[in-house]
């Protein structure tokens, strides 16, 4: 069987609860049950479930662009209490979109040697898209699973779908 990660992207209370900083909305929250599934999923079968988490400072430049969010310590920068705690799963805080940008992922990776990545959480066309790409620029193979990723904006949600399967070459499924 091929050897497998699973990257969670930023399912966290203030993108996935209503009283969130910058809520992603009900279409967002529809997909809690499969990324849920999919980590359980991957720890039953030995794989490797990584949790990325926005960590932001409390003056992030970032926030020049976007409501404060996902300040480090916070209860928005938590994962939602609705996700299956994974023991063994990994941690990366990222202050960027990119799961990569200033962390050890790359190194985590390269130790781990998955066959495929597999990439869900929010948002599908900022911090999913973004990470996707970077996985892409250093030849792992992605599968990005439709019905586990969101996004505030459902006309970027499509586009960064079509962008990741057609530009990157990941498998959308």
């Amino acid at each position: 069987m091929a050897r497998k990660a699973l990257l969670v992207i930023d399912m966290l209370n203030d993108f996935l609860d209503p009283r969130g900083a910058l809520y992603c909305g009900e279409t967002a929250r529809a997909i809690i049950p499969t990324v849920g599934q999919l980590m359980e999923d991957f720890a039953k079968n030995g794989d490797m479930v990584v949790m990325v988490q926005d960590a932001h400072a409390q003056d992030d430049p970032e926030f020049k662009m976007f409501a404060p969010h996902a300040v480090r310590g916070t209860w928005g920068g938590a994962v939602i209490p609705e996700l299956p705690q994974i023991s063994g799963a990994i941690k990366i805080e990222k202050t960027r979109y990119s799961a990569f940008f200033g962390t050890d992922l790359d190194r985590i990776l390269k130790e781990y040697a998955p066959e495929e990545v597999w990439v869900v959480g929010v948002c599908t066309s900022i911090c999913v898209m973004d990470t996707v790409g970077d996985l892409r620029n250093r030849d792992y193979a992605v599968v990005v699973p439709s019905q586990a990723v969101a996004d505030f904006d459902p006309e970027f949600h499509a586009f960064a779908l079509k962008r990741m399967e057609r530009v990157y070459g990941a498998v959308v499924r």
